[in-house]
């Protein structure tokens, strides 16, 4: 098992990750009758897509031994009704270090192949920019 998710009510969860035991709570965002005081699930899918971006860049950048640290990612979802789902990511990336073209290209295609860029649904666009300083 991953993950363990409650449902608290008032359209709240907690998830909680079963090796670690961290956790996070997910509320409705005030749009679809929430209160918006945490992340929605929508919210941890767009922000997942940025962390996994980051991680199999981070890997690697370890192996090419580049530090990342520092590195952040700026997401914006955007939702579309009709049905209700997410319909856009944009994924902003800003690196706090210089890197030559050739970095530059294997760091950027490494984040456009990671696995949750994979398993999204083809229909939701996915805008990507690498801020390089």
């Amino acid at each position: 098992m991953t993950s363990k998710v409650t449902y608290l009510g008032n359209l709240r969860t907690e998830s909680v990750h079963i090796k670690s035991n961290n956790a996070f709570l997910t509320d409705a965002p005030i749009d679809n009758n929430g209160k918006g005081e945490a992340f929605s699930p929508t919210d941890t899918v767009a922000t997942g897509l940025a962390s996994c971006m980051l991680t199999v860049m981070g890997i690697k950048a370890r192996d090419m031994d580049i530090d990342m640290s520092g590195t952040t990612a700026e997401v914006t979802k955007t939702m579309a009704s009709d049905p209700r789902r997410i319909s856009k990511i944009k994924v902003v990336l800003n690196f706090p270090f210089e890197a030559d073209k050739k970095t530059r290209v294997i760091l950027e295609r490494t984040a456009n192949t990671c696995p949750v860029h994979y398993s999204l649904h083809p229909d939701i666009e996915k805008n990507v920019t690498f801020n390089w300083q």
